[in-house]
């Protein structure tokens, strides 16, 4: 990894990773009881555990604080560098012991996802980087993928839209298309070229996506909200339209495949 800028802040990232992963080696995927927020979107024990450890680990006195896990303080808004982070994101997959959920780390920077880090301790993976130095996956240099074919590309989709019938409209894709569950892991997996691209046309919130944007651009890929605006998080409303990222070279091609879809998306 480049001599980064942000390298306290990457020091800071990989601490509270492996403090995430304390917490993570307490539980047992596939054994551990849930409730249902409203949505009925599953929460857990070893949530709430992660939220605390992350922000001890993570949050000084003049930043501010995004958690999926934490209620919303609006105070935020005055800070220029905020951290965004799902403490457990993939928590459908945790519950059903489907090796596919991660701990989600990203700085915001005046509203830039800067830095970040995304940890997968089921499959023992550590994916960590910032915007001027790149991205390591377990410790070696990484880049997004090279690709640039759509008939050789393997897409990663969200294995709960993929249920739901949502990606029936591209069964005839010239593209692979792979299930994998947390947005997060998907894009880090995008980021370090171990997958071409993923895209969602479901709304999602700056946790879901904010590190895995930040891995993306620090690996050299694009990434993009479905309405083609680039990414601002630290916003009042922290839901965005749903997302594309992929390796430099699928970008044209993929947003030309895409555009029948995005506009409608954008508009809901």
């Amino acid at each position: 990894m480049q001599k980064s800028s942000y390298s306290g802040v990457l020091e800071r990232i990989q601490i509270a990773i492996d403090e995430a992963k304390l917490v993570f080696a307490k539980h047992t995927p596939g054994e551990i009881a849930a409730e249902y927020k409203a949505g009925h979107d599953p929460v857990t024990q070893a949530d709430t555990e992660l939220d605390a450890v992350l922000r001890k680990s993570l949050l000084r006195e003049d930043e501010g604080w995004l958690s999926e896990e934490t209620a919303d303080d609006l105070s935020r808004l005055r800070y220029e560098r905020v951290w965004v982070v799902d403490p457990l994101d993939g928590t459908r997959e945790f519950v059903a012991g489907i090796p596919e959920f991660c701990v989600s780390i990203a700085l915001v920077e005046r509203g830039e996802p800067v830095a970040g880090g995304i940890c997968n301790p089921a499959s023992d993976e550590a994916f960590l980087g910032s915007v001027d130095s790149g991205v390591t996956y377990n410790g070696k240099p990484v880049r997004s993928s090279q690709c640039s074919s759509l008939s050789s590309a393997t897409v990663l989709a969200s294995r709960s839209e993929t249920k739901r019938g949502e990606w029936q409209a591209f069964q005839t894709a010239p593209f692979t298309i792979r299930p994998v569950g947390s947005v997060a892991y998907k894009l880090a997996r995008v980021a370090a070229g171990l997958a071409d691209a993923t895209f969602t046309l479901t709304p999602k919130h700056e946790w879901d996506i904010a590190a895995g944007a930040a891995m993306v651009r620090s690996g050299g890929g694009h990434v993009q909200l479905l309405d083609g605006s680039k990414l601002i998080c630290n916003r009042p409303e922290p839901l965005v339209s749903g997302l594309v990222a992929c390796g430099p070279l699928l970008k044209d091609d993929l947003l030309h495949f895409l555009s029948s879809y995005l506009q409608p998306a954008a508009k809901r």
